[in-house]
């Protein structure tokens, strides 16, 4: 395949009704009244694999020449692509290694090799598992797969560009995750093909934004280091191959702050019952950053798979940062019954307190040689509030503290 085409494409989109899950658009009310928009959601996180690598990989290997097949196929991978490679071989009757990085968290590491899978944990980021896997399938013979850079994978991508134009043919705007840029380009290719006028927009985490630094420089940057907790495009160097099609069809690219994603998480689970990944999550942070009003926007929701350690810390920080749960700390007089005073207040505020800490070894004064610190739940910021300056009205002084684990 020398370049992305429309015979391609179409061909990929007839391949792959037959073997990913239909994901319909989601009419969100919530994000439609927030934004000034009419929004969709593409929940590509109730695809088969729990994401919609599964596309690229499939047809990938289904344009495999036999004999490169029969060598067993290799690739890199945070997760996603692992699963959508792994099941693909499974389909295909062929073996497959999956190199991943040491982080990646354990629920996309054994779903992986719950699909068939050989995986090898090697390397801190993508970029080290990718140079592995590459140092493996030239000794060992296998044929690799690449997660992104590659025009067959993207084209295979570009299949949710078309599931969206059907269903949606007057969409004005697509919002669609980046990390390496595979999806990007497969999207925004095929999208400009379907209707020039529709606007494709990448998503990124700032502390991750190849793409958008070499879009800028003209040329493929390689940053130094990534940090971000959107793991699955937490890529240090786009595709060398599709970044042409990047820089002529990708209209723009939105950055995302790390605290961004923790506040989508709870208002796609609270307001859709939608359980997405902080890389999926990138696009629906991007909605308030649009400046169009009136306008029929997708947001493409690009996986689901969290383990529950990391979805414990984000609902917990979520919950903080929207003060939904705080901490404060006061002093008190070691005499009987100033708990009850304290607990009477935050009562009559409809604070709800979830977790208590009694320390009397602060201070040898006994006038206030007890600390008490308390973790409760508030409605947000103004109830907070609320509840902190009836304590101070009652004496008691609080002072804020960062919440503590709450399991």
């Amino acid at each position: 395949m020398e370049q992305l085409n429309l015979d391609s494409f179409e061909e990929a989109y007839q391949i792959l009704r037959r073997v990913v899950l239909p994901t319909n658009l989601i009419k969100s009310d919530f994000y439609s009244e927030l934004t000034g928009n009419k929004v969709y959601l593409k929940p590509e996180n109730l695809q088969l694999t729990g994401a919609y690598k599964i596309r690229g990989a499939y047809y990938k290997i289904s344009t495999l020449p036999e004999e490169e097949r029969k060598r067993g196929l290799i690739t890199a991978s945070a997760g996603n692509h692992a699963q959508g490679v792994a099941y693909a071989a499974r389909e295909f009757g062929l073996p497959a290694i999956i190199v991943m990085p040491e982080a990646t968290p354990w629920l996309k590491v054994n779903r992986t090799r719950n699909l068939g899978a050989e995986v090898i944990l090697y390397g801190k980021v993508f970029d080290e598992s990718a140079e592995k896997a590459r140092e493996l399938a030239e000794e060992k013979g296998y044929t690799y797969v690449h997660p992104f850079d590659d025009l067959a994978v993207a084209t295979g991508q570009g299949s949710i560009a078309m599931e969206i134009v059907k269903e949606l043919p007057t969409v004005d705007i697509i919002l669609v995750p980046v990390g390496g840029g595979g999806l990007a380009t497969g999207v925004s290719t095929l999208a400009r093909m379907l209707n020039p006028k529709i606007r494709v927009i990448g998503v990124e985490p700032a502390g991750a934004n190849c793409l958008e630094q070499s879009l800028k420089e003209g040329h493929v940057v390689t940053m130094d280091h990534v940090s971000t907790i959107a793991d699955g495009t937490a890529v240090q160097t786009p595709g060398k191959k599709i970044f042409p099609y990047l820089q002529d069809n990708l209209d723009s690219v939105i950055t995302i702050e790390d605290h961004e994603l923790i506040g989508a998480f709870l208002d796609v689970l609270e307001n859709h019952k939608l359980f997405v990944e902080n890389s999926g999550l990138l696009t629906v942070a991007a909605l308030k950053h649009l400046p169009e009003k009136n306008k029929k926007v997708v947001s493409i929701l690009s996986g689901g798979n969290m383990d529950v350690i990391t979805l414990a810390s984000v609902v917990q920080n979520g919950l903080i940062l929207r003060s939904r749960i705080f901490t404060i700390s006061v002093r008190l007089p070691d005499i009987p019954g100033q708990l009850t005073k304290v607990s009477s207040v935050i009562a009559a505020q409809k604070g709800n307190i979830i977790k208590l800490e009694h320390n009397q070894f602060v201070s040898v004064n006994r006038n206030s040689s007890v600390e008490l610190t308390i973790t409760m739940e508030a409605f947000g910021e103004e109830h907070k509030q609320a509840i902190k300056e009836a304590l101070a009205e009652a004496g008691f002084n609080p002072v804020e503290r960062m919440p503590g684990s709450l399991y």
